[in-house]
């Protein structure tokens, strides 16, 4: 396995509400762990809630003694959001703060995933880009329901309005995912300020064209701030097999 991060503030914002987690090492009890948050809020308090609820996240993997990826990372999620929302209690500077968040662990040849918000996770093949995960978000739901298309949606004004978020209500509501991965399968994964400002063809040819993923990752970045940069981006691109013997 191989992984790539990077986030950066963009051209618009001046401070940078995303954070990401990567590690191709165990953490706890799962073989790896990939997380993106995009965080919402006042001043510092959006920074504050998405460093907050992946850092608990991590701290909560490391505790858990189950063996189940999707239980393992729910209780990590809800212990999340819990810990967010008493902080945002604690502080009326952070009142109403939250945070998107996608996650994965990938585990042999599946990945496991979660998400909360408009953060996204896509497979890549040789074939096309994939979106694994569905956006909780006002204009992802006109697009779903056909009253407006996915162009029309790049440009409108209502597109940072999400339905979901960690930390701003007592329960939190998970979408979970599990994916069979094959040989030569790229994951990327990212933050708003990336599938707002790139599409996903563009992401795509970036993935086929470049020669790594370190490569990938930095020019997509490029790309969105070529395109605008009106929000912070951030990229983990993951090659779950490079090193693994084929798969029979």
């Amino acid at each position: 396995m191989k992984a790539y991060s990077v986030t950066d503030v963009g051209q618009k914002r001046r401070e940078n509400q995303d954070y990401v987690f990567a590690s191709e090492q165990p953490i706890g009890n799962l073989p790896n762990l990939f997380v993106v948050a995009d965080g919402m809020g006042g001043h510092n308090a959006g920074d504050f809630a998405s460093r907050c609820a992946v850092s608990v996240m991590v701290e909560s993997v490391k505790k858990d003694m189950s063996f189940n990826p999707i239980k393992i990372i729910r209780h990590a999620i809800e212990t999340a959001n819990e810990q967010v929302g008493i902080q945002a209690e604690l502080d009326p500077g952070k009142s109403g703060m939250g945070t998107t968040l996608v996650a994965v662990t990938v585990v042999g040849y599946y990945a496991y995933i979660a998400n909360v918000g408009d953060s996204r996770l896509y497979v890549s093949d040789s074939h096309g880009l994939i979106q694994i995960t569905r956006d909780h978000s006002w204009i992802a739901e006109l697009v779903r329901r056909g009253e407006l298309s996915k162009e029309e949606a790049m440009d409108h004004p209502g597109k940072n309005i999400i339905t979901r978020a960690v930390g701003t209500a007592p329960e939190v509501n998970i979408d979970f995912f599990d994916v069979e991965l094959e040989e030569g399968n790229k994951i990327l994964m990212c933050s708003d300020g990336l599938s707002n400002m790139v599409r996903d063809d563009v992401m795509q040819e970036i993935l086929q064209a470049s020669e790594n993923i370190e490569e990938s990752a930095e020019k997509m970045v490029q790309q969105a701030n070529e395109n605008g940069g009106k929000d912070n981006i951030s990229v983990i691109i993951i090659e779950p097999f490079t090193d693994e013997v084929k798969k029979c």
